[in-house]
């Protein structure tokens, strides 16, 4: 029996529908993910509104969290997360950036997968187990040990002996800028890890060929063809620092002041959240807990935001490679 020949018209209009159909279908992917964060901002303004109606700019300025006179300010939670945030990419990017350098250029082949995977597994660990550690294996060394040398021997440096003034307590905003640290370490180091590995082996060689050595290889060579996706990284680190909320609650301290000193106690926004989202009681209690999770998700699409624009004008004046 002869095979059936379908018309060459009808198989094009048949791959015309099924292009058709997959283009709308991405489409409507897109515009979905759209339409979720459009649901997102207007429930959180929505649930936020009393208090941003009650306090208004006043709510981002004041420190005073007092749920007896419900007098409710945002100021000191702001600052913790901002300051934690901070400590964090201080520690971690260079960390990330000298295990990828290694893992890409100087690491034996040997060790190069069992390192990988150990700090891929890192990020599989529960952001609770990290708490934990934080809060039994890291806060009593660094009251015992670190936090005193640096009261001893950086407090009397005029100008930035002010961030290790005061006692010991071991928990604190250094202890979640660290905890914090470690757990966007591992995020941060395998994007860094990717992109220099797809820089081209041929521009290296050619570098090694005029005689660079091979830190001016990483530096001038692969880094520049990869820095839009080490600022991705980096971004991607900050975003999970910002938002993260079980590890930092176990070992930032929960005090709702802000203190010059990296070594007391803080609190940051999800912290609060969490520590108080159960107990809060009337409707401008909680609406002011829900305006802390607009004001995190307006701080933290700001930055991304800030992020793309700064790749998009360095790609426009041709400092980065595509």
């Amino acid at each position: 029996m002869a095979a059936t020949v379908v018309p060459y018209n009808l198989q094009l209009r048949r791959e015309a529908r099924a292009e058709g159909l997959f283009r709308r279908l991405t489409m409507f992917c897109a515009f979905l993910v759209l339409a979720l964060l459009a649901g997102v901002m207007l429930a959180l303004v929505y649930g936020g509104w009393p208090a941003i109606k009650t306090f208004k700019f006043g709510f981002l300025t004041s420190a005073v969290w007092n749920p007896v006179t419900e007098k409710f300010g945002a100021l000191a939670p702001l600052y913790g997360t901002v300051i934690t945030s901070l400590i964090a990419m201080l520690i971690a990017v260079p960390l990330a950036f000298g295990i990828a350098v290694f893992l890409t250029e100087t690491c034996p082949r040997w060790l190069r997968g069992p390192i990988a995977t150990g700090i891929e597994l890192l990020a599989a660990v529960p952001s609770i187990v990290y708490g934990i550690w934080g809060l039994f294996v890291l806060a009593p060394i660094l009251q015992h040990t670190i936090q005193p040398w640096l009261i001893a021997h950086v407090r009397p440096i005029p100008g930035i002996g002010e961030l290790f003034r005061g006692p010991p307590f071991g928990i604190g905003l250094l202890t979640a800028g660290v905890v914090l640290a470690v757990m966007v370490l591992p995020f941060i180091t395998s994007v860094m890890r990717e992109v220099f590995l797809a820089t081209p082996r041929s521009l290296k060689e050619a570098a090694y060929g005029l005689g660079a050595t091979q830190w001016e290889v990483v530096w001038d060579v692969v880094l520049p063809n990869s820095r839009a996706g080490v600022i991705g990284g980096i971004m991607l680190g900050l975003g999970r620092a910002l938002g993260e909320t079980m590890a930092v609650t176990f070992v930032v301290g929960n005090a709702h002041r802000i203190s010059t000193s990296l070594l007391a106690p803080g609190t940051t926004i999800s912290a609060s959240i969490a520590n108080e989202f159960t107990e809060a009681v009337g409707n401008l209690y909680t609406s002011s807990l829900i305006a802390l999770g607009l004001l995190l998700f307006v701080l933290t699409f700001t930055i991304i935001a800030g992020a793309r624009l700064l790749l998009m004008r360095l790609n426009a004046r041709g400092g980065i490679a595509a």
